[in-house]
């Protein structure tokens, strides 16, 4: 029954094109695009300004739609493209902070900005240079494994196990500073 009426009221909006079919279809098919991109992971507003979005496009090209029966399936490919294209921008936007939240994100006054990089240094003490190196590339320069193996000529998968052998030589020693800290705490 349901399906029946959805039927009628893409039909006519497809037929006629006017606000007021418009209106119909917006009505029914709205909140199943909020419920879609609900499942998907996004908060209430955000699921209805892409279901909006969604149905937008919907209004400028609906004469793609050139099976009738197919429209539900056009409709959340359309939907599933909105997503991809929100997570897309998403990923590429720099996160931005409040002038007044900033402090938190500087250290003390009191802290030494260099401490770190001393101790990343002595705690690559531990290693081999291979293994130095292949840590530097990979967590300091931010390289993927295909571009470590490629600057050490070595295959991949060495530099894989080269990372995964120096992240368990290292863990052997943060293991008792842990357990110091969380005794302090």
């Amino acid at each position: 029954m349901k399906e029946l009426q959805e039927c009628k009221i893409v039909e006519r909006f497809l037929g006629e094109g006017g606000d007021d079919s418009f209106t119909a279809v917006f009505q029914v098919f709205s909140p199943q695009l909020v419920a879609f991109f609900r499942r998907r992971g996004f908060d209430n507003g955000i699921a209805e300004d892409l279901a909006q979005e969604v149905m937008l496009t919907l209004w400028r090209k609906a004469e793609q739609v050139r099976d009738h029966k197919l429209f539900r399936a056009w409709l959340f490919k359309v939907a599933r493209n909105t997503a991809y294209r929100h997570f897309a921008k998403r990923s590429r936007e720099a996160p931005t902070l409040n002038v007044i939240d900033i402090g938190e994100f500087l250290p003390a006054p009191n802290c030494n900005p260099l401490l770190h990089a001393s101790e990343f240094n002595d705690w690559m003490k531990f290693l081999d240079a291979p293994e130095r190196e292949a840590m530097t590339l990979r967590f300091i320069e931010e390289w993927e494994y295909h571009e470590i193996a490629a600057a050490q000529a070595i295959p991949v998968g060495t530099a894989k196990s080269r990372v995964f052998n120096s992240k368990k030589k290292l863990a052997a020693h943060l293991s008792p500073v842990r357990e110091l800290n969380r005794k302090a705490a």
